[in-house]
């Protein structure tokens, strides 16, 4: 399985892949349940972190923090620590207004 750095990098620098259909859940400490997610037009690539910008501004996140990765609403990353929770996050993190 690759990296969640290496799976990124691919969507980024591959001009088959939509940016917009990105989408990664990420342990964001003092967010609802320590998670946040955010989709692919709101994210820089670092080499060892990536940049989310939020409401707030921007904000450095290890790529080690990286919950899940989906491309177009399919699973392509699970870190270990969720291993099978994947649906649950996904649901839990689901926008009402979309």
């Amino acid at each position: 399985m690759l990296t969640s750095h290496t799976l990124l990098q691919q969507y980024w620098h591959d001009g088959r892949h939509d940016l917009k259909k990105v989408r990664v859940w990420y342990i964001d400490r003092g967010a609802p349940d320590d998670r946040s997610s955010v989709s692919g037009p709101d994210i820089s690539l670092e080499p060892y972190f990536l940049t989310v910008r939020t409401a707030d501004g921007e904000k450095p996140i290890p790529y080690h923090r990286i919950l899940l990765i989906t491309y177009d609403g399919g699973v392509e990353f699970e870190n270990r620590k969720i291993a099978g929770l994947a649906d649950q996050i996904i649901d839990d993190g689901r926008d009402p207004q979309a």
